[in-house]
């Protein structure tokens, strides 16, 4: 068994020596504040302090796990190999050249998020505000990488210590923003659709194509889930998450109306084959009551209990949100990325535990990382398909040389073929093949 020394214990300390060896590592440890039970100690030592204790493995402090407060910090960020580092430490005889705790810290606590900073016109903290951005490692699952550095130095001083195998990952989520694009809006929405095609000189085939589908003689456009399905039952060791809008009409919740009988008739056919979660509101950012009345709409339909989020246009504000989504029962959230540009956010792929700085503790929530959105890809990175899948591929082998799990969003309206998506399936379709050949070889 591993044995951490520490001169004193913390919730930041503890938090963070669980995420970096139970959750990356998939290994135990015990943490003693005992310098002599650890010096008498046969197995593997790693010390966690401002000098070294024996021949123990050490990671140098600093003083910021040891704190309570959220302070400015100064980072002074560098290159370690091909890796970033920050919280350099000094002097002889070192095993790192920065605290890597502390840094896996600042990372997954998302500490930056809490400092003053610029919001977006959503109220989102933005990817170039973030110092991963700004220093070029957000397309790097630093955390992760750390810890893999961290069981190396053991291994090399404990050659005896063995860690459990670990390998790449996968989950497909897809966001049900509007199930369908013409059919099931109601009377209202559709006679202002038809109004708007008669007034508005709109593509001619698009109004041809309303027409067509409102009276039953083609397919709705955004109605692409038996292809989802299909490629779901073909790739049955990726698992499948669907969230669901299903908040009152606003100017950014534009979902299907969920007293629509055919609508309830879909969401609980996806039920049968994947998970389902709530896609919370953009309105319910501003109006957190919502998340618990869209949260209940959800489990009367599904007759099951809801415990996943992810919130729509990724609207989220720390930790307010996480706080919401904790208070109506919500277990897992999957928000945690940019809109605007692929990459790590907390600088990790695998799902852990949502760490509370206002109130210095580990909570009961676990947050799923996503590493690309497809609207990232084409709306604000402007990639046509041929030039989106080497940037995603890059993140998937970023998360298979950490072994960690590569996450995406995908859209039911963007897989349609149509409206400016033409080519984008081929797209998806790789990123499944390629994830299902990364998990069959345990890379």
């Amino acid at each position: 068994m591993l044995l951490i020394y520490v001169p004193k214990i913390t919730n930041r300390i503890g938090y963070t020596l669980k995420v970096l060896f139970r959750i990356v590592l998939r290994t135990d440890f015990e943490i003693t504040t005992d310098r002599t039970l650890f010096e008498s100690h046969q197995g593997p030592r790693l010390c966690y302090c401002r000098e070294r204790v024996g021949d123990s493995v050490w990671v140098k402090s600093t003083e910021l796990l040891l704190q309570t407060t959220v302070m400015e910090h100064d980072l002074h960020i560098y290159q370690e190999g091909d890796t970033a580092a920050f919280y350099p430490v000094y002097g002889h005889d070192l095993d790192f050249s920065f605290d890597l705790l502390a840094a896996s810290f600042f990372m997954l606590s998302r500490y930056e998020e809490y400092l003053p900073h610029r919001s977006d016109m959503h109220g989102r903290f933005t990817a170039e505000t973030s110092i991963a951005s700004e220093h070029g490692f957000l397309q790097t699952a630093v955390v992760e990488r750390w810890a893999d550095m961290l069981a190396g130095k053991l291994k090399e001083r404990f050659p005896d210590w063995s860690l459990p195998e670990r390998q790449f990952d996968m989950v497909n989520t897809i966001d049900i923003d509007a199930a369908y694009c013409y059919k099931h809006k109601g009377m209202v929405r559709t006679m202002l659709g038809l109004s708007r095609d008669l007034i508005g000189h709109r593509n001619p085939e698009e109004v041809l194509l309303r027409r067509r589908v409102v009276m039953n003689k083609e397919r709705d456009p955004f109605d692409t889930f038996d292809y989802l399905l299909d490629l779901k039952m073909q790739h049955r060791s990726i698992p499948m998450v669907f969230f669901v809008l299903i908040g009152d009409y606003s100017q950014y919740d534009k979902a299907i109306n969920y007293h629509s009988e055919e609508f309830r008739g879909l969401l609980k056919h996806l039920g049968d084959y994947a998970k389902v979660g709530l896609h919370a509101s953009y309105v319910s950012f501003d109006e957190p009551k919502k998340v618990e009345i869209e949260k209940q709409r959800l489990e009367q339909i599904m007759n099951r209990t809801i415990v996943r989020n992810r919130s729509h246009f990724l609207r989220m504000r720390l930790p307010m949100t996480y706080r919401v989504l904790m208070r109506a029962g919500i277990e897992h959230d999957y928000t945690m990325g940019y809109a605007e540009v692929s990459g790590f956010r907390a600088g990790i792929s695998t799902p852990y535990p949502f760490f509370d700085l206002n109130t210095d503790s580990e909570m009961l929530l676990t947050i799923h990382p996503f590493a690309v959105m497809d609207a990232t890809l084409r709306r604000y990175q402007h990639l046509g398909p041929e030039e989106a899948w080497p940037v995603l591929k890059q993140l998937m082998d970023e998360v298979a040389r950490v072994r960690g799990t590569f996450s995406s969003i995908w859209h039911n309206e963007n897989l349609s073929e149509m409206f400016g998506w033409e080519g984008w399936r081929s797209v998806y379709e790789q990123m499944l093949d390629y994830g299902e050949t990364l998990k069959t070889n345990k890379i």
